[in-house]
């Protein structure tokens, strides 16, 4: 199975917490949604690790470039 893009698992993943906040799901059913939560959540802090990770080493050239690691929010 094909993962989704991190912006689908984003919008899957608020669509999962919308749909627990409003306290209708059985028992069984918010396990379940939390169990893809998770799942979503990972997916989601692993792309944005890839991300974090190629930002820096872009940053990193081999021209003389320094090398910083991306935070993000802040401004410099």
């Amino acid at each position: 199975m094909k993962k989704p893009s991190f912006e689908t698992a984003m919008a899957e993943l608020e669509k999962i917490v919308r749909e627990m906040e409003t306290g209708e799901l059985s028992l069984d059913a918010s396990l379940k949604k939390f169990e893809d939560g998770m799942r979503l959540s990972r997916l989601c802090a692993e792309k944005l690790d890839e991300v974090q990770k190629k930002v820096t080493i872009l940053m990193s050239g081999d021209n003389g470039s320094r090398e910083e690691a991306f935070e993000p929010g802040s401004d410099e």
